[in-house]
């Protein structure tokens, strides 16, 4: 793996130059994971989300459906059947899937930032959701 260190230890210090141009120094690290940049601290704490992080279950069932969605918007492919036959599951796992596409935008926020209770399934949200957002944040969110 490449890594890029900045070899800077301690606090950051501030310097001020002739012109009165003000430079900050912070001590981070800058690692390489499957080609972003990840900042670490000296004393290694991660700075901002790190991407090595495998999804959760919603996570990846609602990329999944929104990919399912642009093929078949695109045009890519001209039924859900012919998903369904290229993935090599069943069409009604695709159709559930796609039902996540019209989840509420709260609903969405809180399957990406892994803060959907405990008792909320794929199941609940996948198969028949309500079609008023309203009634879907208040079934998923008692």
């Amino acid at each position: 793996m490449n890594e890029i260190e900045l070899n800077t230890s301690g606090n950051r210090e501030t310097y001020q130059s002739s012109d009165g141009q003000l430079s900050i120094r912070i001590p981070i690290k800058i690692s390489r994971r499957s080609g972003r940049k990840l900042l670490k601290r000296p004393d290694g704490e991660i700075i901002g989300r790190p991407w090595d992080q495998k999804p959760t279950i919603l996570q990846s069932a609602l990329a999944r459906g929104h990919r399912w969605v642009r093929m078949f918007e695109s045009g890519e492919v001209s039924s859900l059947k012919e998903i369904a036959k290229r993935e090599g599951i069943d069409s009604s796992y695709v159709s559930r899937m796609i039902n996540l596409t019209t989840l509420a935008p709260e609903i969405v926020e809180a399957i990406l930032d892994d803060e959907v209770p405990d008792h909320v399934t794929l199941f609940d949200l996948a198969v028949d959701p309500a079609v008023i957002w309203k009634e879907q944040i208040a079934n998923t969110f008692p």
